[in-house]
């Protein structure tokens, strides 16, 4: 065990578990159903429990509600070993635990700052059976202050409340949990910090320990830092299409620099997912609420805005349908089309390695397309082709088509905007024999230049020569 904090008790916390320790994890979603199974998987008894009994049905019939690579196996073993079960609400578990997580939503509200209310609500429903002793863990995304609110609510003296933030990235999630580069627990108690640190037994890392502010902290300058890195990139990748310069070249030449290393340097279309829009907003409201102006967070944030213009005049001028050279303002208006103009999109999710279509930039690209007047034909390995028949929602006004191929058919421009590894292998020649146009849109750098000229296509990337 390695501890980064000087004058934390050096004795190794992992222990042989008593075997009668048990796990609660309140909320199975993307964060708290990949907790409870890897904590299962390295020996833990773990109860994990969700509002929604429908959900938790389909959980109970091995069913897994997300993509999420080796999260089906771990449960599938765990159930089979007797050491993950499913139940309905959050009291029926955290009577029988020791150790509770929160792993609930805490969604965007109005004004930027994190919605408390589904924390709070989990807190008051376990607060009157908790066993004396217990320590119930934050794992959400929580702001600064977050372990004193649920302490409030708990109102149990002779409980423990400690901030564990997580660091999945979706995709990875096993992996990051199994394998991570740190584990922050931030705990006023050094005894219930201890415990913590014991339930990743086995598992080789860093441990940050320090005080419940510095760990909540902790959590959204990470994500906050790693939208900075994904925008800067796109800023560079703006500057070399302007100067001339190949963002390829760029990143191999900053990226060898131990100082700056190559990771979340790959230009797009824009971050988006689960985590770094809402938390880079709330890191903004979180400082401002605390007197600090965080500029430079909001100017990450307006970054990550212009580059999805940038890719919708990429398009539009791949279209003819603009001459602008200056990327246009997502909203604002311009002319109508003389004929209805389709284009072919390869990707619907926010990343590649996951169903989630939450502030995914190809979406919010797509909409401002069809705002503007044109037809778009989707694909994504992880949205069936049912989904066409929706009016209402994320794919609200997009046909959904069975694969890359055929979402390409008539199409005028096919736009890549999801990374997934499969359009790598996709025959470009077929592909240009069924679209009407010629223009390839790479929001994602996706795939080789030259593969796509000698199809007979064009080709535009992000900051490429």
């Amino acid at each position: 065990m390695r501890y980064s904090r000087s004058g934390v008790n050096q004795a190794d916390p992992l222990h042989e578990s008593d075997p009668s320790l048990v796990i609660a994890v309140v909320g199975t979603g993307y964060v708290g159903l990949t907790t409870g199974a890897c904590l299962a998987s390295i020996g833990h008894r773990v109860i994990c429990a969700d509002i929604d009994p429908a959900k938790i049905a389909k959980l109970q019939n091995g069913e897994i509600p997300i993509v999420e690579e080796g999260l089906a196996e771990i449960v599938t073993e765990a159930r089979a070993n007797g050491l993950l079960t499913f139940v309905v609400g959050a009291a029926t578990a955290a009577a029988q635990a020791e150790i509770v997580f929160l792993s609930v939503p805490t969604p965007q509200g109005e004004d930027g700052s994190a919605d408390l209310s589904y924390i709070e609500a989990a807190a008051a429903e376990i607060g009157p059976v908790l066993r004396p002793g217990a320590i119930v863990i934050n794992k959400s995304t929580v702001p600064v202050g977050s372990t004193r609110v649920v302490e409030n609510v708990l109102q149990r003296s002779d409980v423990h409340v400690v901030s564990n933030p997580e660091f999945l990235r979706e995709g990875s999630a096993v992996q990051d949990f199994l394998h991570p580069d740190r584990v922050v627990i931030g705990a006023d108690d050094p005894d219930a910090a201890q415990r913590v640190a014991a339930l990743y037994r086995g598992i080789d890392t860093e441990f940050v320990l320090t005080d419940p502010a510095s760990a909540e902290t902790i959590k959204y300058a990470a994500n906050g830092f790693l939208a900075m890195k994904i925008s800067f990139i796109n800023a560079v990748a703006a500057m070399c299409e302007a100067v001339g310069a190949d963002v390829a070249d760029v990143i191999r030449g900053i990226g060898s620099d131990s100082r700056i290393g190559a990771a979340f340097l790959n230009p797009g279309p824009g971050w988006g997912g689960s985590c770094f829009p809402k938390d880079s907003r709330a890191l903004v409201r979180i400082a401002e609420s605390h007197g600090y102006d965080f500029s430079m967070m909001r100017g990450v944030i307006e970054v990550n805005e212009e580059q999805r213009a940038r890719m919708v005049d990429k398009v539009l001028r791949g279209l003819d349908r603009s001459s602008s050279s200056v990327p246009m303002a997502l909203g604002s208006s311009t002319g109508t089309p003389d004929k209805v103009q389709r284009v072919a999109v390869w990707g619907l999710t926010f990343k590649a390695g996951t169903d989630d279509l939450r502030e995914s930039p190809s979406l919010a690209i797509i909409a401002e397309l069809l705002r503007r007047g044109v037809e778009i034909c989707g694909y994504d390995p992880t949205v069936p082709v049912d989904v066409s028949d929706h009016r209402v929602g994320a794919l609200a006004g997009i046909s959904v088509a069975e694969s890359a191929l055929v979402a390409a058919r008539g199409a005028d421009l096919l736009m890549v905007a999801t990374e997934w590894s499969e359009f790598r292998s996709v025959d470009l020649h077929a592909v240009a024999a069924v679209m009407n146009g010629t223009m390839v849109v790479d929001t994602r750098n996706l795939l080789d230049p030259e593969d796509v000229k000698a199809a007979g296509l064009s080709y535009d990337g992000v900051g490429r020569r």
